[in-house]
Formats: structure tokens, C-alpha cells, sequence
């Protein structure tokens, strides 16, 4: 079978379309994680399909960068609908009002993408691709971040938009206050890290008991 037939192929163009059309659509900068998670699920997806095409194959190239991508942009996810919106319900402002465009874009950059990734993490292949040990190299570009920031910050404080998230802005309760909500944030990644990983292996031991069924 062609693999110009399989789901497969045409679920992660969509994905890529999905993250372009989010960044085209909206005004965000480089500076947001959001952007940069972005950035990096249509780079990867985009560079998946043309080797698919490529290749003649379903399985998408360098599991670890996915397992990198699937993690990075669930985090951007969650942290913009539990933390910057507050559970709020982002469809409303999709039909009117003048901010219609960059309600759009940020609605395919929070929610679209984010959901697309995790189903395809689940459901397509490689299977049973991740390690453990890639959890502390995938944690390092979220740090990473979040050390940036601060000392671009602390550098440049008439940059503009120096602290792009209120959680990690120490003008206002200070760097103590900075390095709690870090410290928080950063048990959250791993667990979801640890999800990512777990939900990988979960899907694999699934298909192979319900596989002697089917048959």
C-alpha cells in the first residue's frame, strides 16, 4: 500500500498545517515558549512527512525528537488553558469581535496542535520508541527557557516583553517567589514527561494483548 493512502501521512501533514497556520495567523514573537513549541512541532512534522514520502514508510524518523515535540507541546497546551486562561472556553471568540484572526491562531497554537500531537503520539507509529532516560534531555529546553528569560531579563530589563509569563516576572513578588513557581512547574514536566513515556509503553502492551483477540 502507498503511503500516499495511509492516514498516517495525511494526519501529520495536518499537524504541520495546523501548527503553520497558527503561527502565520497570529502576531507572536519568538520569545514566547508557545511560538517556540511551535515552531518546533511544524519543523519536526514537516521534515516526518517528507520522509515518509521519502522513504515509502508510516513510522516517523527520530523518536526522540518526537517524544520531545509531543512533550513540549502538551506543556504549551495545558499551561495555556489551566494557567494563562483559567479553564476558560476558547471557542467564543473564534466567530466574532476584532481580535478574530488572533483568537484563530491561538486557538490552533494552544488546543488544535497540542491535541493533534497527542493522538498521534498514541495511536501512530513507532510504537514503544521512548526511554526513560530521555526524560532529563527532553526537560532541558523547558529549563532551559525559563533560565533564559530570567537572565535576559536581568540583562535587558527595557526589553520588550522581558518576561513574557507572569510566572516567571520577579519585578514583581521577586526571584524568590520566580524560583517556587519553577520549582513547581518543573515536578509538573516531569510527571508529564513521565506520561508521555508511560502512555508510549501503555499503547504498546495494549496492542499486544488485544492482538491474540482480533486474530
Amino acid at each position: 500500500m502507498s503511503v500516499w493512502t495511509r492516514p498516517a501521512f495525511w494526519w501529520r501533514l495536518a499537524i504541520a498545517l495546523s501548527a503553520g497556520l497558527g503561527l502565520i495567523l497570529g502576531q507572536g514573537s519568538l520569545v514566547y515558549f508557545t511560538i517556540e513549541s511551535n515552531v518546533i512541532v511544524l519543523g519536526y512534522f514537516a521534515g516526518a512527512v517528507y520522509w515518509m514520502a521519502k522513504r515509502g514508510t508510516v513510522d516517523a524518523p527520530a523518536p526522540r525528537l518526537r517524544g520531545a515535540a509531543t512533550l513540549y507541546i502538551t506543556i504549551t497546551g495545558i499551561v495555556a488553558h489551566v494557567l494563562l486562561n483559567h479553564g476558560a472556553n476558547p471557542l467564543p471568540g473564534l466567530t466574532s469581535g476584532p481580535e478574530q484572526l488572533q483568537n484563530w491562531s491561538s486557538f490552533f497554537l494552544h488546543y488544535v496542535t497540542p491535541v493533534m500531537v497527542m493522538i498521534d503520539w498514541l495511536c501512530l507509529k513507532p510504537r514503544n520508541a521512548s526511554h526513560w532516560r530521555d526524560m532529563p534531555l527532553w526537560l532541558t529546553f523547558p529549563l532551559g527557557y525559563a533560565g533564559l528569560t530570567l537572565l535576559r531579563g536581568a540583562l535587558f530589563p527595557h526589553f520588550t516583553n522581558a518576561y513574557p509569563y507572569f510566572f516567571l516576572d520577579p519585578t514583581t513578588n521577586g526571584y524568590g517567589w520566580v524560583a517556587g513557581q519553577i520549582a513547581q512547574l518543573t515536578v509538573e514536566f516531569i510527571v508529564l514527561a513521565a506520561a508521555v513515556v508511560g502512555l508510549d509503553r501503555l499503547g504498546t502492551k495494549l496492542r499486544r494483548k488485544l492482538r491474540p483477540a482480533a486474530a
